[in-house]
């Protein structure tokens, strides 16, 4: 299973000083080293990643590099201009943290979007939520890709086998008896599984990241159908402790176990 290394979190180091330290290139190119792609995530308020750093890194990478952008036609235009390997469309909301759920399938702008990638001759991802109805929509869409929001399993995992509960981090709704919690996870493996089936059936290449962690990736790494994971903040978060190189050959180990 491949491994793609989000590094979206070293250019939020880099923004809280507004200093070109840590560099995002430097990351990037160490990274190459021990992953299989690159992914970053350019928003259109450009908190943390921005058009020079994906200009550099494709320029002088050498993996692949997936861009992770809204239907924004400012920057799917920088995509066709400097022509990442892939673009992973995803939905985007000013106010947020980190990306919430699975694109609008049905959105407005969803069509030329697509059209324009084709026409840049881009790989084209969907990020979508684990139900077999996307499936269906995004292989009618004739995308390459589709990857999997496995934001809910990660959650579900953390209130079940964590402490989180107690925390200020919880999730409201998922404080519940251990045994539905327990119900949840397994259905929504199951979903991530069968959507997962249903993909590589209609012929589409099936990725899968958001939340996943140390503890929680080897039940998502099992699945065989998924061709890829992208991972990017528990991976930045353990390099503080061991390195990025060894945080990288960490998670290389547990998906490939």
């Amino acid at each position: 299973m491949l491994l793609g290394v989000n590094i979206d979190h070293i250019a939020v180091l880099r923004e809280a000083r507004k200093v070109n330290d840590p560099n995002l290139l430097e990351a990037a190119l160490f990274a190459c080293h021990f992953c299989d792609q690159i992914t970053i995530h350019v928003r259109e308020d450009r908190r943390h990643t921005n058009e020079r750093d994906l200009k550099d890194l494709i320029k002088h990478c050498k993996n692949p590099i997936n861009l992770e952008c809204a239907l924004d036609n400012e920057i799917l235009d920088l995509a066709c201009t400097l022509k990442p390997k892939r673009v992973t469309l995803v939905p985007e909301k000013r106010e947020e943290l980190t990306t919430e759920g699975g694109l609008y399938l049905d959105h407005e702008n969803l069509n030329s979007s697509i059209k324009k990638l084709k026409q840049a001759d881009i790989e084209i991802s969907l990020f979508i939520d684990p139900n077999l109805e996307n499936i269906q929509k995004a292989s009618s869409l004739k995308v390459d890709f589709i990857e999997l929001h496995t934001g809910l399993y990660a959650n579900l995992y953390n209130a079940i086998f964590s402490n989180i509960l107690k925390t200020p981090y919880k999730i409201k709704e998922l404080d519940l008896n251990s045994k539905i919690l327990e119900q949840k996870l397994e259905e929504e493996l199951n979903s991530i599984n069968l959507c997962a089936l249903k993909a590589k059936e209609l012929g589409l290449k099936v990725a899968a990241g958001h939340g996943l962690n140390y503890k929680n990736v080897q039940k998502i790494a099992k699945i065989k159908a998924i061709d890829e994971l992208n991972i990017g903040q528990s991976i930045i978060a353990r390099s503080v402790f061991v390195g990025l190189k060894e945080a990288i050959l960490e998670m290389k180990a547990l998906i490939n176990e």
